[in-house]
């Protein structure tokens, strides 16, 4: 007869020990919850392929920024996404090259006495663009292949990944859609509004590469629990901040593509008042008027103006969405939102800068530079408010 157990016998007692004492067989350890037992994957790896693909990108926003200031985005009349990757090599095929930008408008409208050795700057700074994107597409490809063939992508994450790799693939195609625009009739720099999708295509890319870097920051079993102390709320408010400015940034791609930057420098007033004159007067390249819709895609008055107004607007439901951020029981998620609403204001003075300056290219890009910064930690706050980091007993949520 098995022996009185004492009401003091630890649960987890070793089995060893409690068949010695004549107590009673061990119990099997439980197994874990499904979570637990789900096949992991090579998380952490594929968190840093992504970063690099982050990284990446950003080089591209970066360097696409550069190329357009130079007036280098047309220099390169053709898509090639395979033989192009191999620059001109000898004399002869730079005088090819350079005769193929000859006869594009850009050259016989505003630089007509170029040179072939001032070709070559602004050839070398498209074609680092254009390269760049091979090697961010070679990177996801390679990287996609080497995780797939080894069954080391987690659970639920094979579309995620195909997702990225199709968008930066239908951001090639819509580079060339793009720069193809301005190659044609009397133009000499692309459509605004074409400029305006490759450069929001390119942000949504951002996005989802962020996103999937901060959920597999983390172990799924912990985002599941921090997911149950959500803030709904302060999710949402973040969630139309994020909204409301890659709206800004549409519009300040409006404005590059129109070169309304340098149309009037000055602030708070355009030309003298609040609204411009004649803000929907806009003509084609001929000089014909276009019905008053075009304004708000091509004329310079209305999309700075635009620009400028959502800027207000943007920097007020900013404050608010801070307000409350601030007010969050997390100390990781407060401090993000303090964090967004700094940068969010140092972008509001590089904006006012860059007007003031009229769209100097060094303001510029820096400008360019705090969107992506912006964007990137208000998406930061938003993770952070969907599945917040809680703080230990000891430390409490400070």
């Amino acid at each position: 007869m098995a022996g009185k157990r004492s009401i003091f016998e630890e649960v987890a007692a070793d089995p060893a020990t409690t068949a010695g004492q004549g107590g009673a067989k061990a119990r099997p350890a439980k197994a874990g919850g499904m979570i637990d037992a789900r096949p992991k994957g090579a998380r952490r790896s594929i968190r840093n392929w992504l970063v690099a693909l982050f990284v990446l990108v950003v080089a591209m926003v970066v360097i696409g920024g550069l190329t357009r200031l130079s007036d280098a985005g047309l220099s390169i009349t053709e898509w090639r996404p395979v033989t192009g990757a191999i620059p001109p090599l000898s004399a002869a095929a730079w005088d090819a090259e350079f005769a193929k930008y000859r006869e594009t408008p850009q050259f016989a409208l505003a630089f007509p006495g170029m040179t072939v050795e001032e070709f070559k700057t602004i050839f070398w700074w498209e074609w680092g663009h254009r390269q760049l994107g091979r090697i961010v597409g070679l990177v996801w490809g390679l990287g996609f292949l080497w995780f797939a063939l080894r069954r080391a992508i987690p659970a639920g994450w094979t579309g995620r990944l195909l997702l990225v790799g199709g968008l930066g693939g239908l951001q090639g195609a819509i580079g060339w859609w793009m720069v193809a625009s301005g190659l044609e009739g009397a133009r000499i720099s692309v459509v605004p509004y074409r400029l305006a999708v490759h450069l929001g295509l390119a942000f949504v890319i951002l996005g989802f590469l962020g996103w999937y870097v901060m959920l597999l920051s983390r172990p799924e079993a912990e985002l599941m629990t921090a997911r149950r102390g959500r803030e709904a709320k302060l999710f949402s408010l973040s969630t139309g901040l994020l909204h409301f400015s890659f709206l800004q940034i549409l519009l300040g791609a409006l404005v590059a593509g129109t070169d309304a930057g340098q149309a009037f420098p000055t602030w708070p007033l355009m030309a003298g008042g609040l609204i411009p004159p004649d803000i929907l007067y806009v003509t084609d390249l001929d000089g014909n008027a276009l019905p008053g819709w075009h304004a708000f895609f091509e004329g310079q008055a209305m999309t700075q103006f635009l620009h400028r107004m959502a800027g207000y607007l943007l920097f007020a439901f900013g404050i608010v969405v801070w307000l409350r951020g601030r007010r969050s029981a997390h100390g990781m998620t407060r401090r993000a939102f303090h964090l967004v609403m700094a940068v969010l204001a140092a972008q509001v003075v590089l904006g006012i800068v860059s007007v003031l300056t009229g769209a100097h290219p060094h303001v510029a890009i820096t400008h360019q530079i705090g969107a992506i910064l912006l964007w990137c930690l208000i998406l930061r706050a938003r993770h952070l408010s969907q599945y917040p980091v809680a703080g230990s007993i000891r430390k409490g949520t400070a």
